[in-house]
């Protein structure tokens, strides 16, 4: 097994594991996980010897400890809370999403600067604070995490706000590509790039099924 894994492996992992939780096997190979999935078996292959080492010949890896093997590399046994900037309906859909919690990762309270919404609570519980509170609050919950789910025009000011907190990952979801200095992690979403990539993907299927 690697001991460094590549960001692309981190990043396919999650769906590995979604693959296998469907799985009613006690052994599978990367070969099927690989046809599955309709990735190559080349990549899948080397993301499972760095995840998990070689698979048995023929047999190929017992699931339970493959998938083990895939949260213990995630981290999962170790929660990570991270904060919102931004609860529109984008914000406060991700807010009540409990699938994070599975992958150790606490979403604790949002922030908006709309007045109105200060103090109301979400579906959960957890609260919208002012935008102003936001340094106080990541000093002392040990913040480690950010969401941008505000407007294109306020993303980088966002950004500049968090990377202020000393927060050091941030999630992106504004669809805007953000100045960042050295040291701090990345991840951008753009939400309607992914659309139209499945747009894309679902007529050039058609166009094959028309022949």
């Amino acid at each position: 097994m690697s001991s460094v894994i590549s960001k692309a492996t981190l990043g396919r992992l999650p769906t590995y594991l979604e693959f296998l939780k469907r799985q009613e096997v006690e052994y599978i190979s990367s070969t099927q996980i690989a046809r599955a999935l309709e990735w190559g078996e080349v990549m899948v292959r080397k993301d499972m010897n760095a995840v998990c080492g070689q698979g048995k010949p023929k047999v190929g890896y017992l699931r339970e400890n493959l998938m083990t093997s895939i949260l213990d590399t995630l981290g999962v046994d170790k929660n990570i809370s991270a904060i919102m900037v931004g609860a529109g309906k984008l914000g406060t859909a991700l807010m009540e999403y409990k699938g994070f919690s599975e992958y150790g990762v606490d979403i604790k309270a949002a922030f908006d600067n709309n007045p109105e919404k200060w103090n109301e609570r979400f579906a959960n519980g957890k609260r919208i604070y002012p935008i102003e509170l936001l340094k106080e609050y990541c000093k002392e919950n040990d913040i480690r995490i950010g969401i941008i789910a505000v407007p294109q025009s306020q993303a980088q000011i966002v950004c500049d706000e968090m990377i202020d907190c000393d927060i050091k990952a941030i999630w992106n979801l504004s669809a805007v590509t953000l100045d960042i200095p050295e040291g701090i992690l990345v991840k951008n979403e753009n939400l309607a790039l992914s659309l139209s990539f499945l747009k894309t993907c679902m007529m050039r299927n058609e166009e094959r099924n028309d022949f």
